[in-house]
């Protein structure tokens, strides 16, 4: 499964889920890119989840143009040590997660 972990999401969180062909905006060269631009470029680089914490982004957007789910790890914090606790829970649902909608992850 590939997966993007969207700019608000610290790069650590990539050696939690080796299972997982992970990539950050930042190292696809994404900084910056609004979210409908960047939901467009997920799409056209097959990511099949963007991996966010950021609550707002399924209100933002039409998410029936875009065939990428969005997982959301239900915290107001990026640091590792809180998102690590979040992986198990992901990991669980990762194999059901479906395109075009957004799935809020709790511990």
């Amino acid at each position: 499964m590939k997966v993007l972990l969207d700019e608000c999401v610290t790069k650590k969180l990539k050696s939690y889920l080796k299972e997982f062909e992970v990539y950050t905006v930042t190292e696809m060269g994404w900084s910056g890119v609004k979210n409908g631009k960047l939901m467009t470029l997920c799409v056209e680089n097959g990511f099949e989840v963007l991996l966010t914490i950021d609550k707002n982004l399924a209100y933002q957007q039409n998410l029936d143009k875009y065939k990428v789910s969005i997982a959301v790890f239900n915290t107001i914090t990026s640091k590792i040590e809180e998102l690590k606790a979040f992986v198990p829970s992901f990991k669980e649902q990762a194999s059901n997660l479906e395109p075009h909608k957004v799935y809020i992850i709790d511990k």
